[in-house]
């Protein structure tokens, strides 16, 4: 055969490959296994129920957090699926009383979602639910959040993500915000 006609074959192959490949990595099986998994469902759900959360809003904080590691420390020192930081938790346990509390504590999956999810609700009060402002929170310190509300005059009807001015907590609410979407389209609501 003609040199032309082989190159033919091969550019036609490739580009059924290609198209099984892509069809392959946008079905919802390979989302749900590999890019938007859903382990711990049973925790999330029950934590975030109790306590008046989305829990595919959680499943997202958790995948942008930790991707679903529960031993994840981060550079900073936050731990556990959540990254919860040290002194947070410690705050936390004094909260809801769990006595004996050990930072080891936060890589079990169930301390770890009940702590974070404890904390999500906190911020979920404070910032009247708002979901950009209580992620933003989350991620950057409600301190922080509270002094761009004030300088930048933002209420609590905030929707502008990009007027977030640390480049960290943008991006992280960002995504948050797009895993949850996604988790809504593979998992439903």
């Amino acid at each position: 055969m003609h040199i032309v006609t082989w190159m033919k074959i091969l550019v036609i192959g490739l580009i059924f490959i290609f198209a099984g490949a892509y069809a392959g990595f946008q079905s919802d099986w390979f989302q749900k296994k590999y890019l938007y998994p859903y382990p711990y469902r049973d925790l999330v759900y029950y934590y975030a129920l109790e306590r008046e959360l989305d829990p595919l809003l959680v499943a997202s904080v958790i995948r942008t957090e930790s991707k679903f590691i529960p031993q994840a420390r981060s550079p900073k020192g936050a731990v556990g699926l959540m990254q919860l930081m040290p002194e947070t938790a410690q705050w936390i346990a004094s909260q809801i009383e769990y006595p004996d509390f050990k930072l080891s504590d936060l890589e079990d999956p169930e301390v770890n979602i009940r702590f974070g999810t404890w904390y999500l609700q906190s911020l979920k009060k404070e910032f009247k639910g708002n979901e950009i402002l209580m992620l933003a929170a989350y991620n950057g310190g409600r301190g922080n959040v509270k002094q761009w509300m004030q300088r930048y005059g933002w209420g609590m009807d905030f929707r502008d993500i990009d007027q977030i001015p640390f480049r960290e907590t943008k991006e992280y609410v960002g995504k948050v915000l797009h895993s949850k979407q996604r988790y809504q389209d593979l998992y439903g609501r």
